[in-house]
């Protein structure tokens, strides 16, 4: 947006990282620890990280002016039929990442280099109007700039706390021979995975994230890592920062770590369980001792409505790949397959703990974080606004109260065709974001359909007809 005296957003950013006093801070650390690169980094719809390397000798130059970056970046580079970059077009603008000097961090990896998160803009040689505002498709900054709306509204902010698995292996990884019982939260099992895990803690302690615990889940090479929860625009930066120093330590050891979904038909998929609870004042207003049975006040009951509402359509950017509804059509324990809830219940949407939150069991693990609480936050106002009942627990649901919201979708494509036909949920992301993403997705459906795969080849090269 335009400031008053013609200043945009982006003329106020440069002023914070010109400030003296936050530029010395930095060259101060910068100096004692002996940086000489520094990564300026992004983050794409799919929730890759982008970014160039800069020497940390233009330190100043690079916090004034920001970096340019390729506006299609954050589509991937992706093409459509024609040929043309999603996002913008092949003559689209360049953006201006600025960084948030708050983020700065030491890589612990590379004592050499260290890191800032940045936000995007329009760069300053756009037309009156557009120059220097917010870039639509930044979906850390529409995170940032959503819940801070979010919080003016209703004085309430969103903590959430996430549950990565992730799915290893490699050398030394290769589990005992012979029948066995699950290795879930097996300690020998876990030892197996010592170096992994210490390395995990190691780093993520290093990058300011309060580890707290972590186990060896349902399958051989499942590891599910956790930190403590947060403001949910902190932990999405977080998750962002996991997901590196798991592909980091990969790398170390010579090991595969994958995200997949559902990396196999034998394994269990991999999760990012959303825990969630709304404060006011730092008071969790979710909390209510004087009710017995769920001590989950209302504001806290018409949330889970909110969330359990749009769980269909939510599907699409919190299980947003074609391999993620595999996952969701395994039979399991462990996985929804329904939109309710249950207070102890893990194979329903919405797990209710008897603490002051709701753990949402939908999204998996490639869910870009950013995009998952800006579609939470939606659902959740909605849910408060209209006061949704989100209706008996599955103990005691009947037909007809199973049936009050809409299904789980069972492909990508049907997930899209919930997610464009819900206000509620593309609104969260904005006009042009939500465009990127159908675009993006659909295409990535379009690739699957047309994919020859390995199961078509076992099912009919030699059908005998």
């Amino acid at each position: 947006m335009t400031i008053s005296n013609g200043r945009t957003t982006l003329d106020e950013h440069r002023e914070l990282n010109t400030d003296s006093t936050a530029v010395e801070d930095v060259s101060k650390r910068i100096l004692e620890t002996g940086i000489d690169y520094v990564h300026y980094q992004a983050v794409t719809l799919t929730g890759r990280v982008v970014g160039k390397t800069v020497p940390a000798r233009h330190l100043r130059r690079s916090l004034e002016n920001g970096v340019q970056q390729f506006r299609t970046v954050l589509g991937d580079l992706h093409t459509d039929p024609t040929g043309e970059l999603l996002g913008g077009g092949n003559d689209a603008a360049e953006f201006t990442a600025m960084p948030d000097l708050d983020t700065f961090a030491v890589l612990p990896w590379d004592p050499r280099t260290a890191r800032f998160f940045c936000r995007l803009y329009e760069p300053d040689h756009r037309p009156e109007g557009v120059r220097g505002q917010p870039l639509p498709t930044d979906v850390r900054g529409g995170l940032q700039r959503m819940h801070a709306d979010f919080t003016t509204r209703t004085g309430l902010e969103l903590r959430s706390g996430c549950e990565p698995e992730a799915a290893w292996s490699g050398p030394g990884l290769e589990p005992p021979r012979g029948h066995r019982v699950t290795p879930a939260l097996h300690l020998d099992s876990l030892d197996r995975f010592r170096p992994v895990y210490q390395r995990i803690i190691a780093y993520g302690q290093a990058l300011g994230l309060d580890m707290t615990e972590g186990g060896h889940e349902g399958d051989d090479g499942q590891l599910e890592m956790n930190w403590m929860f947060d403001h949910a625009d902190r932990t999405a930066d977080r998750l962002i920062v996991h997901r590196q120093i798991c592909r980091q330590v990969a790398r170390e050891l010579g090991l595969t770590v994958s995200f997949m979904p559902k990396p196999s038909d034998r394994h269990m998929g991999n999760g990012c369980h959303h825990n969630l609870s709304l404060w006011r004042d730092g008071v969790n207003v979710f909390s209510d001792p004087q009710t017995r049975e769920l001590h989950l006040s209302d504001i806290g009951r018409y949330a889970m409505g909110g969330i359990l509402t749009h769980a269909a359509a939510m599907s699409a950017v919190v299980c947003p790949t074609v391999n993620s509804y595999k996952r969701l059509a395994q039979a399991s324990e462990f996985t929804p397959s329904h939109v309710n809830w249950g207070r102890e219940t893990k194979a329903c949407a919405l797990r209710l703990p008897a603490n002051g939150r709701v753990e949402f069991r939908l999204p998996d693990a490639m869910a870009n974080p950013y995009l998952s609480h800006a579609v939470l936050i939606a659902a959740i106002e909605d849910g408060i606004k209209n006061q949704t009942d989100p209706g008996p627990d599955k103990a005691h649901e009947d037909h007809a109260s199973a049936q009050r919201f809409p299904a789980l979708p069972h492909t990508l494509e049907q997930a899209l065709e919930r997610f464009s036909a819900d206000p509620v949920s593309t609104g969260a992301l904005g006009e042009e974001t939500a465009a990127l993403f159908l675009a993006m997705k659909s295409l990535e459906w379009r690739r699957f359909c047309t994919a020859v795969t390995d199961w078509e080849r076992d099912a009919y090269t030699d059908a005998g007809y």
